[in-house]
């Protein structure tokens, strides 16, 4: 397959995008890219001021850009069903990236009580698409954008201890968000497809990209990350199999992408391969069912 750069995004004039934790990083460069071809680009994001100052700063390169900002706190069901209700609308919706996400934190609850990397990377995604799917339903081949991880594939889902209360390793925990990312796009398109939609469920990931994700890095490979910097991606360049999931002719549902380059590391993107866990029917739909009683959203698909 042909690798995929935002020069290889077609045009996007009259689709309506809506990415989640568009106001930094990957998100933000997706954004500015799918706002350059022509989209309508509605950026989700817990501030208001740095919402506006991605939306100005989309604007200083794209001055007839279209920008919307929506105020979404994926740590919030509250709030993620005020920013659903405001999507929904739109006069259509083409395609939902769920870009938003923490990675491995000092431990706390989300608003509602979850572990956070479980609630904001998992919990808030699978709610916010439930929660949209009717409205993406609305227009002809429609798309769900999932990030995921390579470090999914250290990933296994507690399903004896979700919230961490016996114990918290963070990058576990990070693991196990970014399988459950993986597990809920695949058992959504196998949903999907069950009920005749156009609409279909994709994931990306963006290899190792220089993003603010990292700062709860320990300290000491803070420190040697400018040695390790030449190698990996920048921001702009993580978000190439994002865009290439949201819009390259030709992806099909369940499909997964990432970068090319050293062993999914780095460089254009390409349709790539998740591990074995990660296509297991049984813990994908036991997931399923175990996020629809935690949020109280049931997709109804």
């Amino acid at each position: 397959m042909k690798t995929f750069t935002a020069a290889d995004v077609p045009d996007q004039t009259g689709k309506t995008i809506f990415i989640t934790g568009a106001n930094t990083g990957l998100g933000f460069e997706a954004a500015k890219v799918l706002a350059g071809k022509g989209a309508r680009v509605i950026i989700g994001c817990r501030s208001n001021d740095k919402a506006r100052q991605a939306k100005t700063n989309i604007l200083a390169a794209y001055p007839n850009a279209d920008i919307a900002t929506v105020a979404l706190d994926l740590a919030s069901l509250a709030s993620v069903k005020k920013a659903a209700a405001t999507v929904a609308k739109e006069p259509r919706l083409d395609v939902l990236i769920n870009n938003a996400g923490i990675m491995i934190p000092p431990y706390e609850l989300t608003r509602d009580g979850f572990e956070s990397q479980f609630g904001v990377n998992h919990l808030g995604p699978f709610a916010l698409t439930s929660l949209l799917l009717d409205k993406l339903g609305e227009t002809p081949d429609a798309r769900v954008v999932s990030t995921a991880s390579i470090a999914h594939k250290q990933g296994r889902i507690h399903f004896d201890d979700i919230n961490a209360e016996r114990g918290y390793n963070r990058i576990a925990r990070y693991a196990q968000s970014k399988i459950a990312n993986l597990y809920f796009a695949y058992e959504l398109q196998r949903r999907l497809s069950a009920a005749g939609a156009s609409t279909i469920s994709v994931a990306a990931h963006p290899g190792i990209a220089d993003t603010e994700l990292s700062r709860y890095l320990p300290q000491a490979l803070m420190l040697l990350a400018p040695l390790f910097r030449p190698l990996f991606n920048t921001p702009a360049e993580g978000a190439w199999p994002t865009l290439m999931a949201a819009t390259a002719p030709g992806v099909q549902g369940g499909e997964y992408y990432g970068p090319s380059k050293r062993n999914e590391t780095a460089g254009p993107a390409i349709r790539v391969k998740s591990n074995r866990r990660s296509h297991d029917d049984e813990v994908a739909a036991r997931l399923w069912e175990l996020s629809i009683e935690m949020t109280g959203i049931d997709p109804k698909i």
